[in-house]
């Protein structure tokens, strides 16, 4: 839980938490149609709207590798810039569960190919956030649909490993300690892609929901107040989308570092994929196992003979009364 006495207020740089009432604080659009990018009143994390994304087999609206409808910010993320980012996410109930890459927040650089200097995005049954400069993976999560998550990221963009660094909160918790890591490549600034973005071999159809992006200075100034709301077993999915079992969810624990083969060439998608240095999700799943514990109180005998006193208290009364 966060522990912050005295944190001073900084500056919001920018909001993309689509209390407009639609999707105007963003930059532009890539989507094959409006209803991939639907701004919604119902679920939200907060405020009175949030955005649901869609993607289906074969949504691919600028015509490159993968299959994706997103939203483009183009923000401030120069070298030497350090800034907070806040933003909650919710996969639906039948979310896919395939063994391949499926983004959902990436920082794109301006260039005009290859993989995002950093990203979010779901493997199987993990969460994970992936540096294209580091061949390990500094953070991963289990994977709960239906559910909003809530991350908060400090960065320091550099393209230089002993200036930049990343930092990352998990739904409150700090699941990443500060580290050293080039977040920008040379001679070329960063923008947020938000949304979906996976691979075009992926063939149910994805839904998630996006709320409540905060861009600031300042830890104190992306720090949500508000009760994440209960999930409602109504949530809305596409009917007739087979519901994709959850399966055994990860341990969320230490990040481990996972020296595997890469998951596929750089070359299969040449524009903005995530790249050869993703290694396979293949963890041995394991399960945490809770029982809840009850307990019983009673008087015991001195109660009950507290009792027998009171009542002869209340008779004796009553023949003094009478």
């Amino acid at each position: 839980m966060f522990l912050l006495p005295g944190l001073a207020s900084g500056d919001i740089i920018w909001r993309g938490d689509f209390e407009t009432g639609n999707r105007s604080q963003y930059t532009r659009e890539q989507m094959v149609s409006s209803d991939r990018l639907l701004v919604v009143s119902n679920p939200v994390a907060e405020g009175k709207y949030a955005l649901k994304v869609t993607v289906k087999q074969g949504d691919d609206p600028i015509n490159s590798s993968g299959n994706r409808n997103e939203l483009v910010y183009l923000g401030k993320e120069k070298e030497g810039s350090e800034y907070y980012y806040r933003w909650k996410v919710m996969f639906a109930p039948d979310f896919p569960s395939v063994d391949t890459w499926q983004l959902f927040t990436q920082w794109h650089h301006d260039g005009c190919c290859g993989s995002p200097p950093l990203e979010f995005y779901v493997r199987g049954e993990e969460m994970r956030m992936s540096l294209n400069s580091d061949s390990t993976i500094p953070w991963r999560g289990k994977l709960v649909r239906g559910v909003w998550h809530e991350f908060i990221l400090h960065v320091k963009w550099s393209a230089k490993a002993s200036t930049g660094f990343v930092e990352l909160w998990h739904n409150k918790e700090k699941v990443l300690a500060k580290r050293a890591a080039a977040t920008m490549y040379a001679g070329q600034n960063n923008y947020l892609k938000l949304g979906l973005y996976r691979s075009d071999t992926v063939k149910p159809v994805g839904v998630l929901y996006h709320d409540g992006f905060i861009q600031a200075t300042t830890l104190a100034d992306v720090l949500d107040t508000t009760p994440t709301p209960t999930p409602d077993a109504g949530t809305p999915v596409d009917a007739g989308t087979p519901v994709v079992d959850a399966g055994t969810p990860v341990d969320a624990g230490t990040p481990a570092v996972d020296a595997g083969t890469p998951v596929a060439d750089a070359g299969s998608r040449p524009d903005e994929s995530p790249g050869g240095v993703i290694p396979p999700g293949d963890l041995s799943p394991s399960e945490d196992d809770e029982q809840a514990v009850g307990c019983n109180s009673s008087g015991g005998p001195l109660a009950g003979m507290a009792l027998l006193g009171l009542m002869g208290l209340i008779g004796a009364r009553r023949r003094r009364r009478s």
